[in-house]
């Protein structure tokens, strides 16, 4: 039988909703579904497994390691488990986009506020 969850039940708030496998029928996969506002992003960090990001729509410049990149619309970005990363809005619109994180509970070290 499938596992169905309505995105307005998962926890977070209108920009980010975050879904983690162990909560939801332990499946080994999380992921926020975010809707990140122009000149936001979440600071320097890691995961000690892969996180996967989708961009649906909008512009996010990434630092992953000691590279800077630019992703639009339609661009899948992969981090290496362990690699510092973070991401900030640098378009004019809210950038929709899916961060898979490859565990199902998400883990974070934070490097910086």
């Amino acid at each position: 039988m499938a596992y169905i969850v309505d995105k307005d039940s998962l926890p977070g708030s209108v920009t980010s909703r975050t879904f983690e496998g162990y909560l939801n029928g332990d499946v080994h996969v999380s992921f926020f579904l975010s809707s990140t506002p122009p000149g936001r992003g979440p600071g320097l960090h890691t995961h000690p497994y892969e996180e996967v990001f989708i961009v649906q729509a909008g512009k996010l410049t990434f630092t992953v390691g000691e590279e800077t990149v630019e992703v639009n619309a339609e661009r899948v970005v992969v981090v290496p488990p362990n690699t510092p990363h973070k991401f900030t809005n640098t378009g004019d619109e809210i950038a929709h986009h899916i961060d898979i994180h490859v565990s199902g509970q998400m883990q974070t070290k934070w490097l910086e506020e």
